[in-house]
């Protein structure tokens, strides 16, 4: 796949740990410990996140339900490394994210987390194609293998057919399905998804949890992704609930 260097395990133990590329694996892809994140000061402080702590094996879809404004999406934005908690520690694939300057922080999104939105965020003068493609342009990817990775993509969201077409030429659900495609395109080891199936009907918002249930499987990817449909939480292979700035594990 585009976007990984090989992986080597040196002295692997027993437990199933090693060290790879300098840094501690295990079976766990996302450990959260003790996460605290407040917004405001003093009376009018919110506190979104109250002691979270739970852990991700690598290889799962974990479904994070919670009601709206329950702090789904702080949490997300933590783990994904686009927001810091106020204390607690997150390490995700063998790093502690505390201990990552901000170029390690850029080069952990860009090559380690792939993102998917509730609003799709395509760029709408690029085609389908384009814009899977646009994470591999960044990336400096030779333009054969880049070509061959988008078409590898597209088929696999079932969007073959559509490579030339443009986002407002294609419905919710196929942008995104573009989408999708696009947040694999640097084959990250984990995939956050917020609220993916938010602006999708019942049918659509099943067949992309679906397919994002098929690309864990498929790309050897570990997913964690939030929802507040409680119809979607029997395709994940587990479900965390966050109820009052806490996680309740199902």
């Amino acid at each position: 796949m585009i976007g990984r260097a090989p992986d080597s395990d040196t002295g692997a133990r027993s437990t199933g740990e090693g060290i790879r590329m300098g840094r501690t694996i295990t079976d766990t892809m996302v450990r959260v410990e003790d996460v605290h994140k407040s917004y405001g000061s003093g009376a009018a402080a919110v506190h979104a996140l109250r002691g979270v702590s739970f852990e991700v094996p690598r290889g799962e879809l974990v479904a994070l339900k919670g009601r709206s404004g329950s702090g789904k999406t702080t949490l997300l934005n933590i783990v994904g490394g686009l927001d810091t908690p106020d204390r607690g520690r997150v390490d995700v694939d063998g790093r502690d994210l505390a201990r990552l300057d901000e170029e390690g922080l850029l080069a952990l999104r860009r090559d380690r987390v792939g993102f998917v939105f509730q609003s799709f965020g395509l760029i709408p003068i690029l085609s389908a194609a384009e814009n899977v493609g646009v994470p591999l342009r960044l990336r400096g990817a030779d333009p054969r293998e880049r070509e061959e990775r988008v078409e590898l993509l597209l088929a696999l969201v079932g969007l073959a057919d559509h490579a030339a077409q443009r986002p407002g030429e294609l419905s919710g659900g196929q942008q995104q399905r573009v989408a999708i495609a696009r947040a694999l395109a640097n084959s990250p080891s984990l995939l956050i998804a917020d609220e993916p199936t938010g602006q999708l009907d019942a049918e659509t918002g099943h067949a992309v949890m679906e397919l994002l249930r098929a690309v864990v499987r498929s790309e050897n990817v570990t997913a964690l992704v939030a929802t507040h449909d409680t119809t979607l939480l029997d395709l994940a292979d587990r479900v965390l609930e966050l109820s009052d700035g806490q996680i309740v594990e199902h």
